[in-house]
């Protein structure tokens, strides 16, 4: 991999303060004004305040005064699935509601059938092609659920394909079990089969793995939840939970209680709720990319903070709720709609989000001995980042020390920009 010098950037190094980081404390960024980081096969091993002799062979970039950060932690994705949802795309533009569509045996089972069909070659193949868009774009770090498989064949044939995509990809992937993101209606065994049977057998492939759940009208109730959720931990897995989307149905303080990682979408979260949450160590995800693809809510990223939670945020990658592989709009939509500042939005992709994936001390911070995820984003401020939105994304992404993905020019040569 050899050795690499970023120089002469404004650096938003995150390595600032307890983790996660919670509150108002999110606002800081850990910014040296005028920097440069050196990485060495995969790790940063310096982060200077001016410039950073190096030698013997290396490569030194000068990004000129451009922003230096993390590459984002992606902390909820789908991004492993076959099929589309073309045709209910244009029966949502044409006013039916997402729920009704579920009901109607389209949404998730319509993915579902499709991944069924699907081989494991497959799979790599469709999730590698996503990964490419979601490097492009700075992402470094993704979790990817199962979910769309809900027999134990198939769910362990999508972690399977996430594990072996993690081999053939330049990002670092981390595997989760949501066996329980629907209700398979064709079988009348469905959950009871999940809970003995599909989550033993995924708990024992991979070990330590985090189970997840959709608690929601229409799919896993509040009881089957805590007992499929019951299980997990005794069999050592640790938990999360899709949450509060459209109703709430009381997952959200029993996940706190029972020491979740994250609850995630919130969209429906009651004050009560809310305060409980923010008063925990467990981390509320908000998935804004949902709200504005399905019926404009929104978590409240702005009182989560404000009352001193813990919030990330993510894309939550999906073919059917949130088709966009992108962090930086996400950013966009959590300052607009949630009401965020750049800098807790910033906050809230990268170490937060590595925090729900408890990778805090590998990827989400610029500081030596972590790995050495970074994209240059070409602007000079860091509130571009959010004041923009569908954009082309960072001029130059560095993932495990190796430069990925270049547009990096100098921005006075008129000859390159004609």
């Amino acid at each position: 991999m050899g050795s690499l010098v970023l120089e002469g950037g404004r650096i938003l190094t995150l390595n600032v303060g307890d983790l996660p980081r919670r509150g108002h404390a999110m606002r800081e960024l850990g910014i040296i004004e005028q920097g440069s980081v050196h990485c060495v096969d995969g790790e940063i091993v310096a982060v200077s305040d001016g410039s950073i002799d190096v030698s013997g062979p290396h490569e030194r970039v000068d990004v000129q005064g451009r922003i230096i950060m993390p590459a984002f932690v992606d902390c909820h994705t789908h991004a492993c699935w076959a099929g589309d949802r073309f045709d209910e795309f244009e029966m949502a533009l044409a006013g039916t509601a997402y729920l009704d569509i579920l009901k109607a045996g389209g949404g998730i089972m319509s993915t579902v059938r499709a991944v069924r069909d699907a081989s494991e070659d497959d799979l790599v193949a469709l999730l590698g092609w996503r990964l490419r868009k979601m490097m492009n774009l700075g992402t470094g770090t993704v979790e990817v659920k199962s979910g769309y498989g809900l027999t134990t064949a198939d769910e362990l044939k999508m972690l399977r394909a996430v594990h072996r995509a993690q081999g053939q990809s330049p990002l670092s992937l981390t595997g989760t079990f949501l066996g329980a993101h629907a209700i398979d209606r064709d079988d009348d065994n469905f959950i009871e089969r999940t809970i003995k049977e599909t989550l033993p057998a995924v708990a024992e492939e991979f070990p330590g793995i985090t189970c997840d759940a959709y608690c929601e009208e229409g799919s896993w109730s509040f009881n089957d939840t805590r007992r499929l959720f019951e299980s997990a931990m005794a069999l050592g897995c640790s938990i999360r939970i899709h949450t509060d989307q459209f109703n709430s149905m009381g997952m959200t303080g029993w996940s706190v209680d029972a020491g979740a990682l994250s609850v995630d979408h919130l969209e429906a979260v009651t004050e009560k709720d809310l305060a409980k949450l923010a008063a925990s160590d467990t981390i509320g995800v908000a998935l804004p990319a949902s709200g504005f693809q399905l019926d404009d809510r929104y978590a409240p990223g702005r009182a989560l903070i404000d009352q001193d939670g813990i919030l990330a945020i993510a894309s939550n990658y999906n073919p059917g709720s949130a088709p966009s592989p992108s962090v930086p709009f996400t950013i966009a939509l959590a300052c607009r709609k949630m009401h965020l500042t750049p800098a807790e939005a910033i906050t809230a992709s990268t170490v937060n989000a590595a925090c729900v994936l408890r990778r805090e001390s590998h990827v989400g911070r610029i500081a030596a001995g972590m790995r050495a995820d970074l994209q240059v984003l070409d602007i000079l401020d860091e509130r571009e980042l959010a004041y923009e939105f569908a954009t082309a994304g960072p001029a130059l992404v560095v993932l495990n020390g190796r430069i990925v993905q270049s547009r990096l020019v100098d921005p006075t040569d008129d000859a390159e920009a004609e």
